[in-house]
């Protein structure tokens, strides 16, 4: 599977606040795919030890969706293959950034 280009899903990101993937952790290498039906799947080289595949699944989905990864939050999943994550949609008014 080639490298996950940043963006590649961006009009997922408009279109959807959640992400229901199925994650292989200690796969042979990095990579994510949309499968028929909208079915994500991440495959990634960190072993499911103290969240590290979690945390590398995230960063990759972010990379794809072409946003941040503190803008992704893992909902649903933790210590399972199938996860949800929401994608925070942020806000237009931020702490400390409001007109005076």
């Amino acid at each position: 599977m080639p490298e996950v280009e940043k963006g590649s899903l961006a009009q997922l990101a408009a279109a959807r606040r959640e992400f229901a993937v199925r994650v292989n952790p200690r796969a042979a290498r990095n990579a994510l795919r949309v499968e028929s039906g909208g079915i994500i799947r991440i495959s990634v080289t960190a072993p499911p030890e103290r969240g590290r595949a979690n945390e590398a699944a995230r960063r990759l989905l972010a990379r794809a969706l072409g946003v941040a990864p503190g803008r992704l939050v893992l909902l649903r999943g933790a210590a399972a293959r199938d996860k949800l994550f929401g994608l925070d949609q942020g806000s237009s008014s931020r702490p400390g950034r409001g007109s005076r």
